[in-house]
């Protein structure tokens, strides 16, 4: 298992939830890949919203990998990479999508880059670690500690506000 950015598992659960979400229950494929198509013509005249959901979603039915140790190593850094690198271990199927291709890499290299990283962690779940971050394992170290009891007050402050003395 490979670690990887936390910012591109957060792109992937994004991914995974937008085509669940488009996909509906149950499933209409055909509205799925209406929207697919629509995103793909978008991108491949060289517009399109600049997202990484969006435009990895536009991607990741259309994507065949020839390298997956080389995206997992680009994969751990979000921001910097080498976007011609990334292009050359992907590569898109079909004519549509590959006119898109063409136009990323000409376009939006660097989004393209990390939607590309985003859509390959999303096909391939098992060959990176996702860091838990559920509330049950962000709270199994918590002791407690750092918890005031707000009802116990202190004799030296509870003092500070007696009139009296006592």
């Amino acid at each position: 298992m490979r670690k990887v950015h936390p910012e591109f598992a957060y792109q992937s659960r994004e991914l995974e939830g937008q085509i669940d979400g488009i996909l509906g229950d149950p499933p209409d494929r055909k509205n799925y890949q209406r929207m697919i198509d629509a995103l793909v013509d978008e991108y491949a005249t060289g517009g399109g919203i600049e997202d990484v959901n969006l435009l990895a979603f536009a991607l990741v039915d259309h994507l065949e990998f020839s390298d997956p140790k080389g995206l997992l190593a680009e994969a751990g850094d979000y921001e910097f990479g080498d976007a011609a690198r990334v292009f050359a271990m992907a590569s898109c199927k079909g004519e549509a999508a590959g006119r898109m291709y063409a136009a990323l890499q000409e376009n939006l290299p660097d989004l393209a880059r990390q939607a590309i990283i985003t859509a390959f962690l999303f096909k391939n779940p098992r060959k990176w670690d996702d860091d838990d971050q559920s509330l049950e394992q962000l709270s199994a170290n918590d002791d407690g500690d750092d918890i005031e009891d707000e009802d116990n007050a202190t004799d030296d402050f509870a003092q500070m506000f007696d009139k009296d003395g006592d």
